[in-house]
């Protein structure tokens, strides 16, 4: 076995995000910290960015910041750093420049 890096190549309609280590920590807009553990009542979607994508994904590039269930995710650990496993279809929202042409007014 090498040590040199292995690519990798993701299949169908599956795409690689890494996982935002400040996800778990967020502010009130009064600027007060609100711990990862602490309970909310609704589930809370998560923006990550697109590392890789398989061939059949349509809407979702690299680079994109997309919207997706933080609680339906596959963890997976490439070279000591954490990504996430999903299909397109898991995707709530794409958040890219590409799409200001079919825009909906809200911006990141």
């Amino acid at each position: 076995m090498s040590s040199a890096k292995t690519p990798i190549k993701m299949l169908h309609d599956r795409i690689l995000v890494e996982l935002d280590r400040e996800s778990g920590e967020r502010r009130s807009s009064g600027g007060i910290v609100i711990p990862a553990t602490a309970a909310m009542g609704a589930r809370r979607l998560t923006w990550s960015r697109v590392v890789a994508v398989g061939p059949h994904a349509r809407a979702v590039e690299v680079d994109d910041r997309v919207l997706f269930d933080a609680e339906d995710k596959a963890e997976v650990e490439v070279a000591g750093e954490l990504y996430i496993v999903m299909r397109e279809r898991d995707v709530h929202a794409v958040a890219a420049d590409r799409v200001a042409s079919e825009s909906t007014g809200l911006y990141l």
